[in-house]
C-alpha cells in the first residue's frame, strides 16, 4: 500500500454539503443507526437477546478483534497494513504454553505473549521501514511463517494446564456483567482515541497517510511513525493473543485463525479508508459494535458459521466497493 495515495472513498471535502455527501461524511452517525436497528431487530428476534449476561457474552464476538483494530487502524491511515495479526497471536500463544510447560506463571505467561507480539512487530518494522519493502507483500509472508511456526512446534497437538489465575483474563468478571476484557476495550479506546486524534503523533499519521513525500519533507520522521505503528500492532495481537488463550484455556496452532479478516473489515467498515489518511476511532468501536451484535444475533438464531463467514466477506467487499460506486454515479450525473 502507498502512503503517497491521496485518500478517497469517505475522505471527503468540507464543500460537498448534499444529503448524501453528509450522510456518508458523518460516517460514526450512520453506523450508530445502525447498532440501534441491529439492536432492536435483535431483541424482537430472539427472546434470550436482551437478558444483561447473554449481551455480557456477546462482547466476546469482538473484544480481542477491537483490540487489534485500534492499532490496524491507524496503521492503514498511514497506508500500510499488516496481515499477520492473527498469526502472531498463535506464535504468542504458542510461546506461553511451552511457558507454562516450563513452569511459569501467570505474569511471566503475561509477559510472554505481549512480548513475543512486540518482537514479531519489530520484524515487520525492519522489513517494511527499514529495507522498504511493500507492507503487504512482507505481512503475507510473515503470516505464514508465524504460524508456520506454531505449527512445527505443535504438530497436531495442544497445549493445556494454564494456571487458575491466568483464566482471569479471558474469563474474569471485574464487576457485575462487565468483564475484564470489555473494561480494557474501554481503556484501549480511550488511549488510542486520544493518540490518534490529539497529539502530534496522530496527526502527523494522517499527514503520511495523505502523502508521505509532503510529510517527510514537512520534518515528519515518517519511517519512525510506521515503526512505532507496526510495534503497537505487534503487541496489541500480543494482549489479544493473552486474552483469547485465557478464555480458552487452550493452545492450538490454528487459533485465531482468520481473525485478520475480520479486523481489517471492522477497521474499514469504521470509516477508515483502506487507501490511508482518513479514519476514526469511535468508528472503529461502532463498527466492532455492528459485527458483534450481528454475529450473536445469528448465534442465537442458530445460524451456521459458514454463514457468518460469508456475511463478513461481503461486508468487507460492500465497505469497500460502495464508496467508489457512489463517486462513480454523482461523476456520471456531473
Amino acid at each position: 500500500m502507498s502512503g503517497a495515495s491521496v485518500a478517497k472513498g469517505r475522505h471527503l471535502p468540507n464543500s460537498l454539503t448534499s444529503p448524501a455527501a453528509r450522510m456518508v461524511k458523518s460516517w460514526e452517525s450512520l453506523l450508530l443507526v445502525v447498532v440501534v436497528v441491529i439492536f432492536i431487530v435483535n431483541s424482537f428476534a430472539s427472546p434470550y437477546f436482551l437478558d444483561p449476561w447473554n449481551l455480557s457474552d456477546a462482547t466476546y464476538n469482538f473484544t480481542e478483534k477491537l483490540m487489534i483494530a485500534f492499532a490496524m487502524a491507524p496503521l492503514i491511515i498511514a497506508g500500510e497494513i499488516d496481515l499477520s495479526v492473527a498469526s502472531i497471536m498463535a506464535l504468542a500463544s504458542t510461546a506461553m504454553g511451552y511457558a507454562v510447560t516450563q513452569g511459569a506463571g501467570t505474569p511471566e505467561l503475561v509477559g510472554v505473549g505481549v512480548t513475543v507480539g512486540l518482537l514479531c512487530g519489530v520484524f515487520n518494522a525492519v522489513l517494511v521501514t527499514g529495507i522498504g519493502l511493500p507492507s503487504i507483500v512482507v505481512t503475507i509472508g510473515t503470516m505464514s511463517l508465524f504460524r508456520g511456526i506454531s505449527y512445527i512446534v505443535l504438530g497436531d497437538k495442544a497445549y493445556t494446564g494454564y494456571p487458575a489465575g491466568f483464566a482471569y483474563f479471558g474469563q474474569g468478571y471485574v464487576w457485575y456483567v462487565f468483564s475484564f476484557e470489555l473494561i480494557l476495550v474501554a481503556l484501549l479506546a480511550v488511549a488510542f482515541g486520544v493518540l490518534l486524534h490529539r497529539t502530534n503523533f496522530g496527526r502527523a499519521v494522517y499527514a503520511i497517510g495523505n502523502n508521505a513525500t509532503a510529510a517527510l519533507f514537512s520534518g515528519i520522521r515518517v519511517g519512525r511513525v510506521k515503526f512505532i505503528l507496526f510495534l503497537l500492532t505487534g503487541v496489541m495481537s500480543g494482549v489479544a493473543s493473552v486474552c483469547l488463550t485465557s478464555r480458552l484455556g487452550s493452545t492450538r496452532p490454528s487459533i485465531a485463525l482468520g481473525t485478520e479478516l475480520e479486523v481489517v473489515t471492522m477497521v474499514v467498515l469504521g470509516g477508515v479508508n483502506i487507501l490511508g489518511g482518513s479514519g476514526t476511532i469511535p468508528g472503529v468501536v461502532l463498527a466492532a459494535l455492528v459485527m458483534g451484535l450481528v454475529t450473536f444475533g445469528f448465534g442465537l438464531l442458530n445460524v451456521p458459521g459458514i454463514v457468518m463467514s460469508i456475511f463478513i466477506g461481503l461486508l468487507l467487499i460492500g465497505v469497500i466497493a460502495l464508496p467508489r460506486l457512489w463517486a462513480q454515479f454523482r461523476a456520471r450525473r456531473g
